[in-house]
């Protein structure tokens, strides 16, 4: 440890030191073992920083995977069309549908049957009376007695009807239109409504009839009491808009596009990761060595990586991803060949399925790989990089922490004692003159004068 100088002029001047620079200087040199610690805290943070950033990207590429590793993901989507949209449109077809093409024949729409009053000339007429609408009765009442009344009433009676008032220039009418399509909700309506206003009888006329839709599927004649048809064709549903002489062909066929933009994704994610592990292996701007520079983790996610992209049992006649149109750069990045992954999906989907989802395939060897490099507790190699940093960067923290604690009491004391001797250098004057003024009154000589 070096020495510290303390600057107070002649000892007679009284002008004594400033303590709190002196207590600075003096610490300062003791302060320095901090920073070895401090500079490998730093060190160790800026590892940790890239460390999150790998880990990240590595969890994104975990995700990119699993959208083709999961059972009910992209490979189990399902595309719909319909050869004429104005007689018949797809809905959804589902992971349960199988592709195929399907024949079907439109010979009959589904219809709401539907029942209406006579006119009145006044919707403000009162009524009286009672109405009978799929066997429950509604009583004429003061707080029921006009159409629209009326109608609410019957709303609120939760009878499987909807009621309306409709007005035109004739005049006003009271509309009821079941809720359930198709012949399962033709109306029943009965009673004695009266117009009591004009003394009037109301009778009711049907406006449609209830009817099921009636098709034929790939030759098999079906009714539906909705023109939503969603048991057809297991997994596919479809709308019927109108009938046709002529058979629509409905194709369901496999979500190529999903899977292309899935595997896409895992192209993108894994370039990333590559990007991550690259931009360690050289200094930054200022000539220093990257964070991450020589890293053990480091080499072991790169080797990892390129292991697994061999890795994995064949499915079919797709054994390696360059089939999928995967290729691989100098720098150890991926390409992918949209036209020749196309053509794999279009010729042997079943094929490039397995190729991710069957037991010891690529996909399911290249998620293990991920999990195994990946931030997951407790063997992640990335986790117990992390971890291994986080104890480390504790115990230099504990070592800061407590030589600080020292610098404070030393800090304490010396101030103290520095304190104690300044006052003594400050009052050096003021004993020098009572020593001098004790000798003029012994001998008479006056030494403020000289002689």
């Amino acid at each position: 440890m070096g020495t510290v100088g303390i600057n107070f002029g002649a000892a007679s001047s009284g002008q004594g030191f400033d303590v709190a620079s002196t207590v600075t200087a003096i610490l300062a040199s003791q302060k320095a073992i901090e920073t070895p610690w401090t500079t490998q805290l730093a060190s160790l943070q800026a590892q940790d920083t890239v460390f999150t950033t790998l880990g990240t990207d590595l969890s994104s590429l975990t995700t990119a995977m699993q959208a083709l590793t999961d059972f009910s993901g992209v490979f189990s989507e399902k595309q719909g069309s319909s050869s004429n949209t104005d007689v018949l449109s797809l809905t959804s077809a589902t992971t349960s549908a199988t592709a195929g093409s399907h024949t079907i024949l439109v010979n009959k729409l589904a219809q709401v049957s539907s029942e209406y009053s006579d006119t009145l000339a006044s919707a403000t007429d009162t009524l009286s009376g009672s109405l009978t609408i799929q066997g429950d009765t509604i009583t004429i009442g003061s707080s029921n007695n006009t159409l629209a009344t009326l109608a609410s009433a019957i709303n609120s009676a939760n009878i499987g009807v909807n009621a309306s008032v409709v007005t035109d220039s004739t005049g006003s009418r009271l509309s009821l239109v079941s809720t359930t399509s198709g012949s399962a909700g033709q109306l029943t309506i009965s009673g004695a409504l009266t117009d009591a206003t004009t003394s009037t009888s109301i009778g009711f006329h049907t406006g449609q009839t209830g009817q099921d839709a009636s098709l034929t599927v790939d030759g098999i004649a079906l009714t539906s009491g909705s023109n939503t048809v969603t048991t057809a064709i297991p997994g596919v549903t479809f709308q019927l808009l109108s009938t046709s002489a002529n058979p629509v062909q409905v194709q369901i066929t496999n979500g190529t596009t999903d899977v292309s933009t899935a595997v896409s994704n895992i192209v993108t994610a894994y370039n990333a990761v590559i990007k991550d592990i690259k931009g360690q292996e050289a200094n930054d701007s200022s000539g220093n060595p990257e964070p991450l520079f020589g890293s053990p983790t480091l080499s072991l996610l790169q080797n990892q990586l390129s292991s697994a992209l061999i890795s994995g049992a064949a499915s079919g006649s797709i054994s390696s991803i360059t089939q999928l149109g995967i290729g691989f750069n100098q720098d150890g990045t991926l390409t992918l060949n949209g036209d020749t992954l196309n053509n794999a999906l279009d010729n042997n989907f079943s094929d490039v399925t397995g190729f991710f989802q069957n037991a010891s395939s690529f996909g399911q060897t290249f998620v293990t790989t991920l999990n195994n490099l990946g931030t997951q507790a407790p063997d992640g190699a990335i986790y117990l990089a992390q971890q291994q940093n986080s104890a480390e960067e504790a115990a230099l923290n504990l070592s800061v922490s407590n030589e600080e604690a020292l610098l404070a009491t030393e800090q304490t004391n010396l101030t103290t004692e520095l304190n104690t001797a300044n006052q003594v250098l400050q009052s050096i004057p003021s004993q020098l003159n009572e020593v001098n003024e004790l000798y003029s009154a012994v001998t008479g000589y006056n030494t403020g004068n000289g002689g």
